[in-house]
């Protein structure tokens, strides 16, 4: 799919909670100046459980459009209800993008032998490249390597993987297990460079909303083998990167978005913009990044 960092990029809107389509070309430029190597649209951190049909349309255009085919674009798609992943998938093909992200199913919980099945029906529904996406915080799943790779096997266009359970034993499993032809991601800014040092191939990143080209630093050096290199970028960024969950995601990199100039600082329900208290960690964090 890619090699290096891909953003999950955020919906803006405007004060009256219409998506900001001037404020998303803004941010879609400032990806592509920078050299972003791929764009993920309508992830969680484009709130797409709260973006609608009309709306995902018209942001995967804009999106496209803006980039003009300067990098790979990856469409989220995943939902609990595998039908209508089948349905999205084909609204998103209208677009041909380079593939899709799609999560685990949430709420309604299965098995490992469910989820083979819900990613099985929904591969053989569509001709695009699928990127399997295990963030068991937000779902209540946990895509267990063994599976993984039976998946992959068993499905001829899932191709990779995007890794957020944020355990690292669990990851270095996957590894060592998988063969070359599945594609593991970070999907912890935080864990980039541990889960890049096991063989994976990048991050999907929240950072790289507001820090593209300091994201890529951190993966450039890893694949120039500049472990030195990529250490110290990546402790000069960490405080960041965890700090933009010092409360639910978006709801932080959507507030260092607007101090940074790029939209306003809001959200749609039932997603709130951070407190005060977080503010002014965040303005601390802004203010330190300014100064490299």
């Amino acid at each position: 799919m890619f090699k290096g960092v891909g953003t999950a990029i955020i919906t803006p809107f405007d004060e009256e909670q219409n998506v900001d389509y001037n404020a998303l070309r803004k941010i879609t430029r400032h990806q592509i100046d920078n050299g972003i190597d791929a764009i993920i649209i309508l992830g969680t951190t484009g709130e797409s459980p709260v973006i609608n049909d009309d709306e995902r349309k018209k942001i995967t255009e804009t999106i496209m459009d803006e980039a003009d085919g300067n990098c790979t674009i990856i469409i989220g798609t995943g939902t609990n209800n595998t039908k209508h992943v089948v349905e999205l998938n084909k609204m998103a093909e209208e677009f041909k993008p380079d593939g899709l992200l799609i999560t685990n199913p949430y709420y309604n919980k299965g098995t490992q032998e469910s989820l083979v099945e819900h990613y099985k029906y929904i591969s053989e529904r569509t001709s695009l490249p699928i990127m399997l996406y295990n963030v068991p915080s937000r779902t209540g799943m946990n895509l267990l390597p063994e599976t993984v790779v039976r998946i992959h096997q068993e499905c001829k266009n899932v191709v990779a993987i995007k890794e957020a359970s944020g355990n690292i034993s669990q990851i270095a499993h996957l590894c060592s297990i998988k063969p070359d032809t599945l594609l593991v991601y970070s999907g912890n800014d935080d864990q980039t460079l541990p889960i890049m040092a096991l063989g994976g191939v990048g991050i999907i990143s929240v950072f790289s909303n507001a820090y593209p080209k300091e994201m890529k630093k951190i993966t450039n050096a890893v694949f120039a083998r500049n472990l030195t290199e990529a250490q110290n970028y990546n402790n000069l960024y960490l405080s960041m990167m965890n700090n933009l969950f010092i409360e639910t995601s978006p709801s932080p990199i959507k507030y260092v978005m607007n101090k940074l100039g790029f939209c306003e600082n809001v959200l749609r329900l039932p997603l709130a913009p951070v407190t005060k208290k977080a503010e002014k960690v965040l303005d601390a964090e802004i203010e330190k990044l300014a100064n490299f």
